[in-house]
Formats: C-alpha cells, structure tokens, sequence
C-alpha cells in the first residue's frame, strides 16, 4: 500500500484509541507519554508475534484502573505495578500454553454462535454510555456534526473519503468546536517538547500479583470477543491463523513491555476494530504505522497535545458510530449462523447476555460471555425435546 495512502489511514486508528489509551494513566496516576508509547511499542510486538495476521491495536486495558490506582497514586509505589503487571503477562503465557495442550478447536466448540453473536453485539453496547452520556452529551451540536460528517463520507463522499470518514468526521468536528469555542489550547502550552518513557524496575509483593494477576482472566475473554467481532469484519479466523495461543501470547508479552515502560496493562480495542468495520481496510501495516504514529506522539509531546485538543463530543460522535458498527456485527453473526430466536433456551441465552453486558458497570463482557455459556451449557432445551417426542 502507498505510503501517501497508508498514513490517513493509519492516522484514523491512533485517534479512535488515543482518549482511551491516556484517559488510563490519567486516572491512574501513570503517565500518558509513557502510556502512548507503550501500546505503540505492544502493538508492533504482538504484530510481529502473530505474524502480521491479526490487524488490531492493543491500547490500554480498564480492567486494571483500580489495582493500579491503588498501587501508584495511593501506595506511590510505581515497582508493585510493574510486579503486578508482569503477573498478569505470566498469566497470559500459562493460559496460552493450557489452550494449546488442550486444543482450541475443543474450547471453541463449546461456545456456540448463540453466545459469540450476541458477546459480540455487547463489545459495543457496552461503551454505548460512555460515547453517549459521558462524551457526546457534552455538546450534543459538536457530536452530531462529528458524526453526520462521517456518516457523510462513509456514504456519498469521493473514494478516497469513503476509506477516511472517521478522519473527515474529526476534522469537520474539531473546525466547527473550534468556531464555537470548543476547543481548549491550553494542554498544547504547557506540554513538553520532547517527552521519555518512565522505566520503573519491579518491586515483587504477594499483594501485587495477587491484586492483579486474576483479571487476567477477564481481559483474556474480552481478547475471544474481540477476536470474534474482528473474524466477522475480516472474513476469516484468527483463531485458527495464526490461532488463539499466540494471540495471548503477544498480549502478555505486550503487556511486560508496557510495564517496564511506565505504561498500563494491554489489551485489544474495540474501538480501532469499528474503524475496521467502516474503512474496510484490513491490512496490517495500517494498524503497524499507528503504532509508529502513537510512539512519535508519546515521544514528541508538543504533538500528542494537540491531538488532545480535540474536544470531547467530537470523539463522542465519532464512537457513536464506531461502537454502534461492532453492536450491528454481533447481530449480523446471529443472521448469518442462522440461529433459530423462537427457541426459547436462545432467546434466554440472548436476553442474559445482553442484561448482564450492559447493566454490569466493569468487566461486563466478560461475565456477560460467562453467564452465557453457563446457561447454554446447564439450561436443558424443551424445545427440542417436545419437537423430538413428536
């Protein structure tokens, strides 16, 4: 792919995942450079681990806010982190090796499209209240205009806007914030010209690893979500090529670095598979140049403020849109494996899902998928059976 071409592409992937990548440290007492170059640096390892055939960012992870806010804002004791966060990278590695023993094939037959469709569906509902309340809601008039600008150039804009309308819903939304008064300079002034990582040794506690290494768990069922909605948007599976093991294995690994880095835990994002969805752009190198781009940014402070300009309900607009694509995946996956909703063992499996995802506050995806399968596994199908006595 050109050059020329690759770089507004690339572009639109570090502005879908740069608000959630330093909104971390910012809440966490880590720093957001650091952050920023860290998921960069992930990025590229795990790429070169599942060899380029995984077209995702890894950025941030939620899931560790509180163990981390614990340990560096509260304890100031930064090394318990890094401890911590190496933990979870053991966690990763030793899960990859149990699948790969067992065999992912075995452990994907036993999750059924009724449970992927609708898991996939609450990868994006589930941030619906943060582009929503927490983002667009902030000035309804930024966010709409950010949003029909996208919707604009997805749809009747030249060819070369249709492969970029996150990046023209940006801009037209950051120049008409900027004509209201919406747009704050000040984090531009007072950024650093030339910013380095925070390179922390680890400090090892029982407590840290304790704290930390269980999520694990967690952010390792949102990684098989993730990984579903990106097979429904690519058109093959990544489970099997370069297959799960190493997906996990490129997490953890991705995970240790950023730790050593003065970064967070790492995990792939949803919001870079909705730029996905809409471009229809799927090569790797995309997701690779971003990587690059959000290195330079972390280095070259000057730069990544101004990115951080941007205001908040022009990003909400966007996520409108991009959230919403990976919810409308979930349901195209129920269409296509043609699963049967008049069975009512589905329909409950589907309404389980979709309360737990949506009402559980952290983590929902993951005990969502859980509650899911424990009721396809465990809840017998009446349906069925009075079809069959028939």
């Amino acid at each position: 792919m050109r050059l020329l071409r690759a770089i507004p592409l690339s572009v639109q992937h570090v502005f879908a995942m740069f608000g959630s990548t330093v909104l971390v440290p910012y809440l966490t007492g880590l720093d957001p450079g650091s952050a920023l170059i860290a998921s960069g640096v992930g990025t590229l390892v795990f790429h070169g681990i599942t060899r380029g055939k995984v077209p995702t960012y890894l950025g941030s992870s939620f899931a560790f806010i509180a163990p981390l806010t614990l340990f560096v804002s509260k304890h100031h004791s930064p090394g318990q982190a890094v401890a911590g966060l190496l933990a979870v990278a053991v966690m990763y590695a030793l899960v990859s090796l149990l699948v790969t023993a067992v065999g992912f094939q075995r452990i994907r037959r036993a999750i059924p499209p009724v449970v992927v469709g609708p898991v996939v569906s609450i990868i994006g509902l589930a941030l619906a209240n943060t582009a929503v309340s927490q983002m667009a809601a902030v000035r309804w008039d930024v966010a709409l205009v950010s949003l029909l600008a996208a919707i604009v150039a997805s749809l009747a804009g030249t060819r070369q806007m249709r492969i970029v309308p996150i990046l023209v819903g940006i801009f037209i939304g950051y120049i008409y914030a900027w004509v209201r008064g919406a747009v704050d300079f000040s984090p531009l002034h007072a950024a650093p010209v030339v910013a380095l990582p925070h390179f922390t040794a680890p400090d090892v506690t029982l407590e840290a690893i304790l704290a930390m290494a269980p999520i694990a768990l967690v952010t390792m069922i949102e990684d098989l979500g993730h990984m579903f909605v990106l097979n429904e948007i690519v058109g093959r599976d990544v489970t099997k090529d370069p297959g799960f093991p190493r997906i996990l294995i490129g997490n953890g690994v991705a995970t240790a670095l950023s730790a050593f880095l003065g970064g967070p835990a790492q995990t792939t994002y949803a919001e870079n598979l909705g730029v996905l969805a809409i471009t229809r752009q799927f090569s790797s190198r995309i997701i690779q140049g971003a990587a690059v781009i959000a290195i330079l940014l972390g280095l070259f402070g000057k730069v990544g403020a101004l990115i951080h300009t941007i205001p908040v309900p022009v990003m909400g607009g966007i996520s409108i849109l991009l959230f919403g694509m990976i919810a409308a995946m979930g349901i195209r996956h129920v269409i296509e494996e043609k699963v049967d909703l008049t069975n009512m063992k589905n329909l409950i499996v589907v309404a389980v899902i979709f309360i737990v995802g949506v009402g559980y506050p952290n983590n929902g995806i993951a005990y969502a998928t859980l509650a899911g399968l424990l009721v396809h596994w465990l809840l017998p199908d009446f349906n069925r059976r009075s079809q069959d006595a028939r």
